[in-house]
């Protein structure tokens, strides 16, 4: 399965399909279907049989789920979709040049057991 990028309350824009280019907040997040439902997205019209409480029975929208692959997450920032957002922690992390001098580089145990006989 593939791994979730798209979270509860996260602000979604359609990609494809009758809802394309609207934006919504993702309500529910089915990952054993691959799915997602958002507000105002996809609805659909239910219709609910009479009963003795409602003899008239009734017709209502509600949203259906969509493929997540329907769907990008959009950037807070530019409010345009985005593959992937920028954490504010992946944007204080140290680049890869800086990280590689900080924490020195351990020598294989060949090379260690080499210079250990020489």
């Amino acid at each position: 399965m593939a791994n979730a990028r798209i979270k509860k309350g996260d602000t979604v824009a359609i990609i494809s399909g009758k809802d394309k280019g609207k934006t919504g907040t993702v309500l529910r997040v089915i990952p054993e279907e691959l799915k997602v439902l958002v507000q105002g997205i996809n609805m659909v019209t239910k219709h609910q049989k009479p009963t003795q409480r409602a003899p008239e029975g009734k017709r209502f929208q509600k949203e259906a789920p969509l493929f997540w692959s329907k769907v990008m997450p959009v950037d807070p920032a530019t409010g345009k979709p985005v593959r992937k957002i920028k954490t504010a922690s992946a944007a204080e992390a140290k680049p890869a040049a800086e990280a590689a001098e900080a924490k020195p580089a351990k020598k294989p145990a060949k090379k260690a057991a080499k210079a250990a006989k020489e």
